[in-house]
């Protein structure tokens, strides 16, 4: 696969703006939080401020978001190309931050957004987690890439946090009642329809991932304009005369 992460100043502007959209968002809503509001889906009566935001970040939104921010500014930013394993990292944050933040969008749109009812702030910040931060990682993805950068085997890794993350909210909400997203509550829901929602979201998650391989090796990044970091190039030999 291509080490080429060095992007010139176009891509890295694009970069730079998904992700500071994303913090933004991230920011707006831990304010929200922090003065009493429920995180993304009202709950009734606000928790503790410290119970609040250990839910806020059990959020797969918010995991999602903040993916999409460290990948962005972190390709942003960067000047020359990184260790092998930092390389490894970015490759596991950027492939992870499309599929999750990719998902987090359709799952919003088609099971959350008939059921939420918000107003200002909450609205707007509802709005740029679920909707803008979506739509400009995967167009950024699509317009700048960079290309080359995944692999069958980074999934398989990526999908460790899915599994990690649906089986530790199951198991928070058996114990405490609590769920962040309300197709995942057993007690209400009953344990065949939320299998079926996690399957349904599970053959989601696959079918992103399938999609962001085969983009990955296939598609164009038309704004891309790769600058390789500099290296020590050898000339080629020379011909020989005759």
């Amino acid at each position: 696969m291509s080490e080429d992460l060095v992007l010139r100043p176009l891509p890295r502007l694009v970069l730079g703006l998904t992700g500071a959209v994303a913090v933004v968002a991230l920011v707006v809503q831990l304010v929200l939080v922090l003065a009493g509001q429920a995180a993304l889906l009202p709950d009734g009566t606000p928790p503790p401020t410290w119970l609040a935001l250990v839910r806020l970040v059990s959020y797969f939104t918010i995991q999602s978001n903040v993916l999409v921010a460290v990948g962005c500014l972190w390709l942003a930013a960067l000047r020359a190309d990184p260790d092998p394993r930092a390389v490894r990292l970015l490759r596991w944050i950027r492939l992870a931050s499309l599929m999750g933040i990719s998902v987090t969008g359709v799952v919003h749109w088609f099971l959350l957004r008939p059921l939420l009812d918000l107003e200002g702030w909450r609205a707007v910040t509802d709005t740029l987690l679920h909707i803008v931060v979506p739509v400009l990682a995967v167009l950024g993805w699509l317009l700048v890439g960079p290309r080359g950068q995944a692999s069958v085997g980074m999934a398989g890794a990526v999908l460790v946090w899915p599994v990690l993350w649906t089986l530790c909210t199951l198991l928070v909400g058996l114990g405490t009642g609590w769920y962040p997203y309300p197709f995942l509550d057993v007690q209400r829901n009953g344990t065949g329809a939320v299998a079926l929602a996690c399957l349904g979201i599970a053959v989601a998650f696959l079918v992103v991932l399938a999609l962001v391989l085969l983009g990955d090796r296939r598609l164009p990044a038309p704004l891309a304009d790769v600058r390789p970091a500099a290296r020590s190039v050898a000339p080629p030999p020379a011909g020989r005369r005759g």
